[in-house]
């Protein structure tokens, strides 16, 4: 149903699965839609339960009539509606295991998808959903929040340059500390019970939310692929279903080595990803919770600092692309997060049937990352020293 081409004097239009009363990530895929004046919110199906998708869609000012009592029905009644009129894409924002369907249904109905991470339960359906997006053609994004950040864009456009040489070591973490504590039947901590849960989240705990960032990230910057990897991951709350922790020893394609650590039950930590690269000629460092910086160490010169900010002398132009203020004025998470969005919009103007962005993180990635998550769990339950990552 999508247009080759889109005019450029209108907002791109978006549907909504999930992000309904109590939900967290929705209302952020939402201010991160919007932040640009490129998108708008049309429609919606936003809860399994109708009434409380009936709530959400009068809280966020739609027309009752493009709020709908579940996937199925938005996808099919949107797909009557004129061009211009109906949704031009779908933001996926539900559980894991609610990821691969409702794409299925849109992808079939001929509207482009944007899903939160990961892009399905498990890599079987990762696989079938490329399938699907080859047949059709149409565009997907995934939304790796931290590769949207303007340093990150920087610190790959370094390594891409050649300003580390050849790259050796990568070590990246992520340590968290929201499930230090048995939180699972909490009902003001919701993201406990499905993240916890098996048969929503899929079969890794922290390896799955958060250490497929840095797996992501680690491959991002670095211009590699993850090839093989030994892992140990552990359960250390009682009563807990999936891992809340674990260390990872990983090779890359280009010969490279490293660490990834990935831990929700680090106490006092809130989200602490970090990433250090280096090469031949020196090393690059990147922390999460202080964005706006990379710290830049040439081998026998000065630490070099840059930061981001609308000077672009001495920006790469994809990191100063994403900046939006002078340097000094902090960009953060909703700022990272809207420039996946904007450069979405972007592709779907430009849409002619195989468009693909040169940094839009796509289906590729989604099917990386559930190969990961499958590598890991299954090196960490055998006696097996290496297990190589699905290809």
């Amino acid at each position: 149903m999508t247009d080759a081409t889109l005019p450029a004097n209108r907002r791109i239009k978006m549907g909504m699965v999930g992000g309904g009363p109590g939900a967290f990530i929705g209302e952020v895929h939402r201010m991160a839609a919007r932040l640009d004046n490129q998108i708008e919110l049309v429609c919606g199906a936003f809860s399994s339960s109708a009434e409380k998708s009936r709530q959400a869609g009068a809280d966020l000012f739609l027309d009752p009539s493009r709020v709908y009592d579940d996937f199925y029905q938005m996808m099919e009644k949107e797909a009557l509606l004129p061009e211009g009129e109906r949704m031009d894409f779908v933001s996926i924002v539900t559980p894991n295991h609610l990821h691969f369907p409702p794409a299925e249904a849109a992808l079939k109905a001929g509207f482009h998808v944007m899903s939160d991470k990961p892009a399905t339960l498990n890599l079987d359906e990762a696989k079938k959903l490329k399938e699907i997006i080859g047949e059709t053609g149409l565009l997907y994004g995934l939304t790796h929040t931290y590769l949207g950040y303007p340093m990150v864009k920087q610190a790959r456009a370094m390594v891409k340059d050649g300003k580390l040489g050849e790259i050796r070591k990568i070590l990246v973490e992520y340590p968290q500390g929201w499930l230090s504590q048995f939180e699972e039947g909490n009902e003001d901590n919701k993201q406990a019970g499905w993240r916890t849960d098996p048969s929503r989240s899929g079969i890794a705990g922290s390896m799955g939310d958060i250490g497929t960032h840095a797996h992501n990230l680690a491959e991002y910057i670095s211009g590699s692929l993850m090839t093989d990897v030994c892992a140990d991951i552990n359960i250390y709350v009682d009563g807990r279903k999936l891992d809340d922790d674990g260390s990872v020893l990983f090779r890359m394609s280009n010969g490279a080595s490293g660490t990834l650590t990935a831990s929700q039950i680090c106490a006092g930590e809130e989200n602490s990803l970090k990433i250090k690269i280096y090469g031949e000629r020196g090393g690059l460092e990147w922390h999460q919770m202080k964005p706006y910086e990379l710290l830049h160490k040439p081998h026998g010169s000065a630490m070099i600092t840059y930061t981001a900010g609308v000077d672009k002398t001495n920006l790469y132009a994809e990191a100063y692309a994403a900046c939006r203020v002078p340097s000094g004025h902090p960009e953060g998470y909703l700022e990272a997060f809207a420039n996946l969005y904007t450069g979405f919009a972007e592709a779907i103007r430009a849409y002619g049937g195989h468009y693909r962005g040169s940094d839009l993180i796509g289906i590729d990635e989604g099917v990386r990352g559930m190969a990961f998550i499958e590598a890991v769990v299954g090196n960490s339950a055998s006696d097996v020293k290496w297990t190589k990552i699905e290809d």
